[in-house]
């Protein structure tokens, strides 16, 4: 079995809601994946867009969530999902705001490409406070079993 990750929100390399975005409501749109690896114990989640700040001209990666340690009983994550009420033993890492949680697409030109890259881990991984996407990436290379990628777009309305 293949391991996918999907959206009833959006189809692969299809556009992003706007409720999903700074110029909506800004809310985590629902995700869901199957196939996972028999040897999994835990998942990691990173939301991401490669064509900052502008499509054209990329300068850096920007990251928009990072969540590590979610269970692989659990099937997705519902829209707008809190911190709260994240699987039992998810954590929260910090995204290019310097806070947890999601932040939607505001790109600042033209469309860009919103990554949605899922782990499969051979491990539950320790406590790492609430790290970056580079020491999540860091803490999980040799221990990567599988993954699946949704790419989401979106471009502002002026």
């Amino acid at each position: 079995m293949i391991m996918t990750l999907n959206s009833p929100a959006f189809s692969h390399d299809g556009l992003i809601p706007k409720r999903y975005t700074c110029e909506g409501e800004d809310i985590s749109p629902e995700l869901v994946w199957s196939g996972l690896p028999p040897a999994t114990r835990s998942l990691a989640l990173v939301v991401d867009d490669p064509d900052a700040p502008d499509p054209a001209a990329p300068q850096t990666t920007w990251v928009h969530w990072v969540l590590y340690n979610i269970p692989p009983e659990a099937d997705g994550l519902e829209a707008s999902v809190p911190e709260a009420k994240l699987p039992a033993g998810t954590k929260d890492g910090l995204n290019d705001w310097n806070r947890t949680g999601y932040g939607g697409p505001c790109p600042p030109i033209g469309c860009h490409r919103y990554f949605h890259k899922l782990y499969a881990l051979d491990i539950v991984l320790p406590d790492l406070g609430k790290p970056t996407k580079a020491m999540l990436e860091k803490a999980m290379a040799t221990h990567i079993i599988a993954s699946a990628t949704l790419i989401g777009n979106y471009e502002k309305m002026d």
